[in-house]
């Protein structure tokens, strides 16, 4: 189905500047109609493909947490083809943006040995609920989904986890260490320096490699309709920019990653997401620096050494300032690590969380 964007108030209040609901004109569809909750006006009705060729030795799931549903991918623990046992420790895998928990199917065979595994997709992203948002973006703030998977995690019986995240998924684990740290015992980051050390030190050189960052945090309905106008433009231009292009993404998880911003709820929801960092999040983070609160478990950052993050930052600079136990450095590869390079990414997953443990 084809979005069309109408300017309105919606269910939480939210102005014709800052709100819009979704109508649709039909158009073919392919894959399978989930019902993924409220949004916007009306029921949102995500049209997604069968991911299940890619996650052959997993198991879908679904979960209500702080009052939305939230739906990934785990391992199979019991059942017959898989591998790991019900005592292997937990990892939670956490993707970025514009991706979905789809971004780890080249990283999570390779580790279902060793870990029990959860990939959820973040609120407002994939196959998750999408939430109304607010004027101040509290709904998408990294607190808010931090508190999503450590709800999650009880939903699972799960007390105590280790944690390895991409992008968007890495600020919210930054939050979740912070906010949650007596629940995390390693955790793993990629390809980010902290959101706060970003912005505060933000270049020509960054502001021009990232445009997405200042784009996406224009008011609604601005990005949403130029994004929804030309999906596919749009994603070519964001994750084809390194020196990989776009050959890092089977067709698979490319389709998916299209059905996201073709689909007006997610979209604004990823808007939000940006909106919340550039606002509501810098107040938190800020008030971390004040009082002296940091990253307390084991951390280790990776970055890639073709990417914007090596070239505009110091990773390892930047962590120490907020992390009292924090090592890394480059690997190999552009912004998208886990598409890119995964055995290597597994490889040195299982060497921080079982070797070094």
């Amino acid at each position: 189905m084809k979005p069309v964007l109408q300017s309105s108030t919606n269910a939480a209040g939210i102005s014709e500047s800052a709100g819009f609901v979704m109508a649709w004109v039909d158009a073919p569809e392919t894959g399978v109609e989930l019902d993924v909750g409220e949004g916007g006006g009306g029921r949102i009705h995500a049209i997604i493909a069968d991911m299940s060729s890619l996650f052959a030795h997993f198991t879908p799931f679904e979960r209500t947490v702080n009052g939305l549903c939230l739906r990934g991918m785990m391992s199979s623990n019991g059942h017959a083809d898989d591998r790991s046992g019900p005592d292997a420790p937990p990892l939670v895998l956490l993707h970025g943006y514009p991706q979905s928990h789809v971004m780890w199917h080249k990283v999570a065979p390779l580790l279902r040995e060793q870990f029990t595994l959860y990939m959820p997709d973040l609120r407002g992203y994939g196959i998750s609920e999408k939430p109304d948002s607010t004027h101040d973006h509290a709904t998408y703030s990294k607190r808010v989904m931090a508190a999503d998977i450590a709800g999650l995690m009880d939903s699972f019986g799960v007390e105590r986890f280790d944690v390895c995240a991409h992008d968007r998924g890495a600020r919210v684990a930054h939050r979740l260490a912070i906010d949650h740290g007596e629940r995390i015992g390693r955790m793993m980051l990629l390809d980010i320096s902290p959101t706060l050390a970003m912005y505060e030190q933000t270049t020509m050189e960054f502001a021009k490699a990232y445009w997405w960052w200042f784009f996406l945090v224009q008011p609604a309905p601005f990005p949403e309709g130029l994004i929804l106008a030309n999906p596919e433009h749009f994603l070519k231009k964001k994750i084809g920019y390194g020196a990989a292009g776009l050959t890092p993404f089977s067709p698979e998880a490319y389709a998916s990653y299209l059905r996201g911003v073709s689909d007006a709820p997610t979209v604004h929801a990823m808007c939000e997401d940006y909106r919340a960092a550039a606002s509501i999040d810098l107040v938190h983070d800020r008030e971390d620096r004040d009082a002296g609160r940091k990253i307390e478990c084991p951390l280790r950052v990776f970055w890639g050494a073709n990417g914007v993050i090596n070239r505009c930052f110091n990773p390892l600079e930047d962590w120490q300032r907020v992390a009292l136990r924090v090592d890394g450095g480059t690997l190999p590869s552009g912004h998208y690590i886990a598409e890119e390079i995964p055995e290597r990414l597994a490889d040195e997953i299982k060497r921080f969380f079982i070797v070094a443990s």
